[in-house]
């Protein structure tokens, strides 16, 4: 398989996510309209066990299926990890849009969603999930960018614990109260601060797992 330009890949991936963004906000659109028809706010009225299992198994087919996009598009596992982050990142950012558009919710990029269901429900304000949905965005095309330029990319033993540290970090803050999600509570204040120390973290372990061509002098960042 020839691998497209990188302008053409660029493009069908985003179209992808965008596509994708706004299947997954209508269907929020509908579970919003049936579940919480007063409006979407904490603490939250919990599904009903059916409709939970449904919507835990609903949230794994779509993760299958940006992995199996991202295993069909490109060849290379980086190119493949790239693709994955782009889409994943275009598909967060257009699915609060569209839910923006037809709900005027989020009223706030601070107002509090329930991001996730696997294991056990994260939350956090959406300016959480959409910086990193950003993040993830940026690095992705900067990936694929620099290894068509012939840049190697390997993370090594630090980048690894650096990059893993982080991640623990910010799913950490999504996933630390359990009393909103499970009990009915108002959730408790979120933590900012380590958010973005997890997310520094992520960028560092990215940044320094980059490798220049040879001959094309120290790497830059």
């Amino acid at each position: 398989m020839k691998q497209p330009p990188l302008a053409q890949l660029l493009s069908i991936v985003a179209l992808f996510g965008i596509s994708f963004g706004i299947v997954e906000g209508s269907v929020v659109v509908y579970l919003r309209g049936l579940h919480y028809p007063g409006g979407f706010t904490f603490p939250l009225v919990p599904l009903e066990a059916q409709h939970l299992q449904v919507e835990v198994a609903r949230e794994a087919a779509t993760i299958v299926m940006l992995v199996t996009f991202a295993l069909g598009a490109v060849r290379g596992r980086w190119e493949r990890f790239a693709v994955f982050m782009i889409a994943f990142g275009v598909w967060d950012l257009v699915y609060y849009l569209w839910l923006w558009l037809v709900l005027e919710w989020p009223g706030s990029v601070l107002d509090w969603d329930v991001l996730f269901l696997i294991p056990m429900p994260w939350i956090g304000p959406v300016a959480a999930p959409a910086g990193m949905a950003l993040l993830m965005a940026g690095a992705g095309v900067l990936l694929l960018a620099r290894r068509a330029k012939g840049w190697g990319f390997a993370p090594g033993r630090v980048g690894w614990t650096l990059g893993i540290a982080a991640t623990a970090l910010i799913l950490w803050t999504f996933l630390r109260d359990t009393a909103a999600t499970l009990h009915g509570a108002l959730p408790e204040p979120y933590r900012y601060d380590l958010f973005l120390v997890g997310c520094a973290g992520l960028l560092v372990a990215f940044l320094r797992s980059f490798q220049a061509p040879a001959g094309s002098g120290p790497a830059a960042p």
